[in-house]
């Protein structure tokens, strides 16, 4: 996988505005949300879509699921949030695995128009 602009924001090569990092992840604004908080949680391994990801590794699942409900947490959405990821060279517009943590929508209706 030649590397992702992910790959150089987690190398400090691109800036971005960082909302949580640790051994693992990376989480930051996207730069065009489609939500009120809109954020990519990116792993540091690069895989280029979810499908590269040992469906026997537990610990990465579990950890991409729990950074996620932290940092809806941590960011005061956390009854108020989706999740959202693409997977595949066809529909992925970066390919390096991220989920998208989208809320904090007005009266937590959320909407997102998938057709974008």
């Amino acid at each position: 996988m030649s590397e992702s602009i992910f790959t150089k924001i987690i190398n400090r090569e691109i800036p971005a505005k960082i909302v949580f990092e640790d051994d693992d992840f990376i989480a930051i604004n996207d730069i065009h949300p489609k939500a009120p908080v809109h954020v990519l949680i990116i792993p540091k391994k690069a895989y280029a879509t979810l499908e590269e990801v040992d469906l026997a590794d537990d610990h990465f699942h579990s950890k991409l699921l729990k950074t996620a409900r932290l940092l809806a947490k941590q960011l005061n959405i956390s009854d108020n949030y989706k999740l959202f990821m693409n997977v595949g060279r066809g529909v992925q517009d970066v390919h390096h695995l991220h989920l998208h943590l989208m809320g904090g929508y007005p009266g937590g209706k959320g909407h997102y128009n998938f057709s974008e």
